[in-house]
């Protein structure tokens, strides 16, 4: 198993590393660097946007959370593509009519604010950076897992090759990169899952043992606890997604905001198309594996070829869905690189293509430093942080700037700072009750259903009877980013 998944892997990172030399052929000027000129296709970018937007957690984590929690894992999915039609609603048109290259860029359009501005480069970075560090872990899983080779070269093997994508060509190399890896791993996916029903009952096969409805029995959602923790989480899914950098960025590149309503649209049935994959490979994960059977359930689906064929068979399938974990972990964390450059070149380094170079390595140095240093937590729970977070400091901000104009600038960062801190320090607190008294603390563990509120509230109160006023100019960026191009 061991060669087969080395080759497979160093297949998908050479098939990466050559579109970035394309790129390179392409890039004529700053504009190809950080938004591609805005000449990207719908179909391109909305394969592009589902090359990024599954990530760690959607190729592993999903099965993995199937194993572990049985029907709760369905909600990832369901959450995940929810997320991308409230964006579609919201954001995708007016955003894109902005102009803007970066959130910030945008920030500052709407609220003609320094200090703001400087507030949301930081959430933004940290963002991008908090979002990098799963991608590492999920590397040097899947490595360990099928070659058995040090956890540290997953993630360095990851890095190197994110910034040969990403230097050489910017945005536009990481489009056509990312395109390619959304069919990378939904081969990775439908090709074993093929076999596997074959080998199934489903498909007239020998059948599997423990295959019977008890694989969906678990008692998740029987309790005030557990609904809460899926409103919770179906929360942060839906409005994470409109706070994610490298999410928002996408639509940068499109000609129009027309355009970017189309890429979403499409982008939907990408990801309705996807996560049937992962969802099912995981009820056939909890049917094959005893409960306990796997050091971590996150390893379940690079395991599943293995426990269903002897030999090599088993081990070509492996090799297969650990090519695609990798072009998942290339895709999210190239799509985060970009985002997080893009961000760091224009406030500190003039928006110049070597500032988004430097940009580009800064963003990759210290996630890499945090993924060797620290310990692989479940994947998608490490994702829900991420969303959690990001719908609570950046949605508020883009929303209220979206679409409400009576927000001003000391509104939208007392409720960004606050929807910030609310989720860091719950998230902190709760995982020190975990380790130090073994407390599930459903609460603190799960906070978007009061954070987000908050946030919004802090916002919408601060605006009211702060004593500032919206800026000036309101009335005609609101105009530009609702009114039809042209």
């Amino acid at each position: 198993m061991r060669e087969y998944a080395i080759a497979a892997i160093i297949l998908v990172f050479a098939a990466t590393m050559l579109v970035s030399l394309f790129g390179l052929r392409v890039v004529r000027s700053t504009s190809d660097f950080y938004v591609a000129s805005r000449r990207v296709s719908p179909r391109m970018n909305a394969s592009a946007l589902a090359g990024e937007y599954i990530s760690a957690a959607s190729f592993l984590g999903v099965a993995g959370l199937i194993v572990a929690e049985g029907t709760y894992g369905l909600w990832f999915p369901l959450g995940y593509t929810a997320g991308c039609l409230t964006m579609l609603l919201f954001m995708t048109g007016p955003l894109r009519r902005s102009g803007a290259y970066t959130v910030p860029d945008f920030v500052s359009l709407r609220f003609s604010s320094s200090r703001l501005r400087v507030a949301t480069v930081i959430i933004v970075v940290l963002t991008g950076w908090m979002y990098i560090v799963p991608q590492l872990h999920g590397a040097a899983l899947a490595l360990t897992t099928t070659t058995g080779l040090p956890a540290w070269t997953g993630p360095a093997a990851v890095i190197v090759v994110v910034l040969a994508t990403v230097l050489p060509g910017g945005m536009r190399s990481v489009t056509i990169a990312q395109a390619i890896q959304y069919w990378i791993k939904l081969c990775a996916l439908l090709i074993p899952l093929i076999f596997i029903l074959l080998q199934t009952n489903t498909l007239g096969g020998p059948g599997l043992p423990g295959w019977d409805a008890s694989v969906w029995h678990d008692g998740t959602g029987t309790s005030p606890a557990d609904f809460y923790r899926i409103v919770s989480l179906l929360l942060a899914l839906m409005l994470g997604t409109i706070g994610l950098p490298h999410v928002l960025v996408r639509f940068y590149t499109n000609p129009d905001g027309d355009a970017a309503r189309r890429t979403t649209f499409l982008l939907l049935g990408l990801l309705s198309g996807f996560y049937i994959l992962p969802v099912a490979l995981g009820v056939i994960s909890r049917a094959v594996f005893a409960e306990g059977e796997l050091s971590s359930p996150d390893t379940a689906l690079l395991r599943l070829p293995s426990a269903v064929f002897d030999g090599a068979g088993g081990d070509l399938l492996t090799a297969v869905i650990a090519g695609g974990a990798f072009a998942a972990f290339l895709s999210t964390s190239s799509g985060l690189v970009v985002s997080v450059s893009g961000v760091l070149s224009q406030e500190f380094f003039g928006g110049s293509v070597l500032g988004f170079r430097i940009g580009a390595v800064l963003a990759c140095a210290l996630p890499l430093a945090m993924a060797v240093a620290t310990a692989h937590m479940a994947l998608a729970g490490a994702v829900a942080m991420v969303f959690t977070f990001a719908a609570s400091s950046l949605t508020p901000l883009l929303l209220l700037g979206i679409w409400w104009s009576g927000v001003t600038a000391q509104g939208a960062i007392a409720g960004m700072v606050t929807g910030a801190a609310a989720s860091l320090g719950s998230f902190a607190l709760g995982r020190g009750l975990e380790l130090g008294w073994g407390t599930d603390a459903v609460l603190l563990n799960y906070p978007a259903l009061w954070c987000v509120p908050l946030a919004f509230a802090v916002a919408v109160l601060v605006s009211r009877y702060g004593g500032a006023r919206p800026p000036r100019n309101t009335a005609h960026v609101l105009a530009r980013l609702h009114l039809p191009e042209g």
